[in-house]
């Protein structure tokens, strides 16, 4: 059984810092790369990082360069999201995806996402 389950999420203040911390199961965590989304109120889900498999190669978002990072810890089947200096504009919920591309063939999984909310 596939799972993704998102922590770290909740109210932080402007300027503050949050950890997000997605914890995989049921798949081969390794050979899949991993993403973070995020969806706020009345906005398409939009991709803010993501990491290949062995993370070699990380691309983020420009709206959050340099002050979010997207590590993982292949060996806890773990990925995380670093996330400094928050703004309201990061009010979201968050949404670990993993996917995995083999010749025709796409496999994808989404966690349950993790609300955030930047706020004084």
């Amino acid at each position: 059984q596939v799972q993704l389950v998102e922590s770290g999420g909740g109210l932080v203040q402007p300027g503050g810092s949050l950890r997000l911390s997605c914890a995989a199961s049921g798949f081969t965590f390794s050979n899949y790369r991993m993403s973070w989304y995020r969806q706020a109120p009345g906005k398409e889900r939009e991709l803010v990082a993501a990491i290949s498999s062995a993370g070699g190669t990380i691309n983020y978002a420009d709206s959050v360069k340099g002050r979010f990072t997207i590590s993982r810890d292949n060996a806890k089947n773990t990925v995380y999201l670093q996330m400094n200096s928050l703004n309201a504009e990061d009010t979201a919920v968050y949404y670990c995806n993993a996917r995995l591309v083999r010749g025709r063939n796409e496999y994808a999984y989404w966690g349950q996402g993790t609300q955030v909310t930047v706020s004084s």
